[in-house]
């Protein structure tokens, strides 16, 4: 039945963007966090990846989550000397995460989970009118 087909696509449309909003708090979460030692890397910003799958039990395409990965790049730094993790000239390395791009992410995730989930509540009454019917 095709109105099954349709829960099933955006239960996995779901299941991934709440991946991403897991991510995206990780990264909130650990904003502030820098290395133990002097010079020892910070927390690294970490992405997630989708792909376009096809679910064979499903004779669909969907969405999953190829990937959770980190973004390469420079750590922004920050002159304090008194802190354990400064280096021998006073910097401190701090995470690439910047919260703009991640209330930004959270809102793209949001969105997309919300425009699923409306697609699963529209499918679920049409399947509650069809047994209606048919009684």
């Amino acid at each position: 039945m095709y109105l099954d087909l349709a829960l099933r696509i955006s239960a996995a449309g779901m299941a991934a963007q709440a991946t991403r909003l897991r991510v995206v708090a990780e990264n909130l979460a650990n904003r502030d966090s820098t290395g133990e030692s002097p010079g020892a890397d910070p927390y690294r910003r970490r992405t997630v990846t989708f792909a376009n799958t096809m679910d064979r039990m499903l004779g669909a395409q969907t969405v999953a989550v190829a990937g959770i990965g980190t973004q390469p790049g420079d750590f922004p730094t920050r002159y304090e000397p008194g802190h354990p993790a400064a280096d021998a000239e006073g910097y401190v390395k701090t995470p690439n995460v910047d919260s703009l791009i991640e209330v930004m992410d959270m809102r793209e995730a949001q969105r997309s989970y919300s425009a699923n989930l409306s697609v699963l509540e529209t499918t679920r009454a049409m399947l509650t009118r069809t047994i209606e019917a048919l009684r």
